[in-house]
Order: structure tokens, then C-alpha cells, then sequence
């Protein structure tokens, strides 16, 4: 099957996301170094604060080299079912929010994990009450998954919309 247009930017967005995200790991970890902990007020309630994510989400699977791979493996079939679903992109919203989950999976769950074997987390607003220290790849899914929910959204008012009419 043919790669539509809106295919092509899916895989831009996700380039893009990964770019963006080992950029700024590599930033950081020249800025704060690996020590686990070390911080650095930026501005306001926004702080740079170096954490090893050795888990996923919540901490879960943390601490075992089985679960290092196993979110790596995961990961890897994730993208590559996500990038054949975005060959066939016909709107906007989720091209772009496929193209974020792709690119941030394979930043997080993919190199992270490989080169250090733990995800680089430094972005910390838990000044604002916000727990975790997360970084551009998490960003990237965050965002992703709610484009892609805002898609959804729009598309059962747009039936919704049409069945009425």
C-alpha cells in the first residue's frame, strides 16, 4: 500500500519528537551530568532534576533487567504497528498524534533503554503538584495519545451531528 501524504507527516512529526527529545537528553546530561538527583532551578516552579526511570509509568516493572527488555521489545512492536497504521493517514489530528507516540516511544523505550538502560526524566514542575519528572518523549505520548482522543472525540460529534440532521 502506498504511503499517503499525511503518512509522510506522521513520520516527520515522529523524527521531529526524536530529535527534540535526544537533544535535549544529551543537553541535560552535559548540564547535570548522571547523578541521579542533581537539580537546577530554570523558572519558577520549573526545575531540571535528573531521574533514572528504570520502570514505565508509575514505577511499575522497576528494578529488573527482564522488564528493561521487555518495555523494549513492547516498544518495538508498538512503533512498527503504529507506523504501518500511519501509511493510510487520512486526517490531520491523528498523523500527528500517531507521529508523537511513535516518536517518543522510540526515544524512551527504545534508546533510553539501550544506551542506559533507564529512561532520562529531568523535567520537574512538582512545585506545581505535579509528582513526576518526566521528559520531551513523554511530552510527545502525552500529547499524542490526546490528539488522538480529540480525533475521536470530534469524529462520533461529527456523526452524532449528522444523524440528527
Amino acid at each position: 500500500m502506498k504511503i499517503t501524504r499525511l503518512g509522510w507527516t506522521a513520520y516527520a512529526v515522529a523524527i521531529a519528537t526524536l530529535v527534540v527529545d535526544q537533544i535535549s537528553k544529551v543537553w541535560i546530561l552535559g548540564l547535570l551530568g548522571r547523578e541521579q538527583g542533581s537539580s537546577l532551578p530554570l523558572l519558577g516552579p520549573l526545575h531540571l532534576t535528573m531521574v533514572h526511570n528504570y520502570g514505565m509509568s508509575f514505577g511499575l516493572l522497576r528494578g529488573t533487567d527482564w522488564g528493561r527488555w521487555l518495555l523494549t521489545g513492547f516498544s518495538i512492536v508498538v512503533v512498527i504497528g503504529l507506523a504501518f497504521w500511519a501509511r493510510r493517514g487520512r486526517k490531520l489530528l491523528p498523523a500527528l498524534g500517531v507521529g508523537m507516540i511513535i516518536g517518543g516511544a522510540i526515544g524512551n523505550n527504545l534508546i533510553d533503554r539501550v544506551l542506559y538502560g533507564y529512561v532520562v526524566d529531568f523535567i520537574d514542575v512538582s512545585r506545581l503538584h505535579f509528582p513526576w519528572v518526566f521528559n520531551v518523549a513523554d511530552s510527545g505520548i502525552s500529547i499524542g495519545v490526546a490528539l488522538l482522543l480529540l480525533d475521536s472525540f470530534l469524529s462520533e460529534e461529527s456523526k452524532l451531528s449528522h444523524q440528527t440532521e
